[in-house]
């Protein structure tokens, strides 16, 4: 890493499986529905429906198959339970000996979307602050500057001066457009087990993929 770089990273599924915060947040969920609906399966029921390839409306349907009214107000505060809990998360150990790797010799910074009060958990969760600064999340600029906008963008680049910006993520359909478009070096972790693992984007390549982090430090130490 001879140049001054800054490694720009996504959170799910690329330092962590995300699978792993949607588990936390069921348990979470379903310690409160045990104890207010009697509801003593509601976790297990929602990772079942997780699992087959339900999203969005998981409570919902749960609720009505246990015999309980989907009322919105009760979906919203089991929504909000889920989001505001804090994970059982952990770096994968491939992406902490990364990490731990390129801070010495390289910023480290990350941009991320999901609502800003669950993702500022996860970072606090994953200790993210320990490697790098600033964290963006874009809910935090607008709900309107979600990936692909560019703004988190030019606004880490903004913050955080560098000669060669790097954005490790996991998502082609909408990680690596704005990178892209401003000249950065864009690297896909096609994670095993990670929710977008399938997903292909022919308009927009990235300049590397990889199973995980572990060869990540060597990429950058050749740029």
């Amino acid at each position: 890493m001879k140049r001054n770089i800054c490694a720009v990273f996504d959170v799910d599924d690329t330092l962590y499986l995300e699978r792993d915060y949607v588990r936390s947040g069921f348990e979470a969920v379903g310690r409160w529905a045990a104890k207010w609906l009697q509801i003593r399966d509601f976790r297990e029921r929602c990772w079942a429906k997780f699992i087959s390839g339900s999203r969005g409306s998981i409570f919902n349907e749960v609720l009505s198959e246990s015999g309980r009214a989907a009322d919105p107000k009760l979906v919203s505060a089991l929504v909000e339970i889920y989001r505001t809990h804090m994970p059982s998360i952990a770096l994968a150990l491939d992406a902490a000996e990364a990490l731990m790797a390129i801070s010495r010799r390289a910023a480290i910074a990350v941009i991320s979307d999901g609502p800003i009060v669950s993702q500022s958990r996860k970072a606090e969760a994953l200790k993210l602050a320990c490697y790098a600064a600033p964290i963006i999340f874009t809910e935090g600029l607008g709900g309107e500057f979600r990936k692909p906008h560019p703004k988190a963008f030019e606004e880490l680049m903004r913050r955080r001066p560098a000669s060669m910006y790097v954005y490790i993520a996991d998502n082609p359909v909408k990680d690596f457009t704005a990178p892209k478009r401003l000249g950065w070096i864009t690297v896909r972790i096609r994670r095993p087990g990670g929710l977008h693992y399938s997903l292909e984007n022919g308009d927009i390549v990235p300049d590397w993929e990889m199973p995980d982090c572990t060869e990540l430090p060597g990429v950058l130490a050749r740029l």
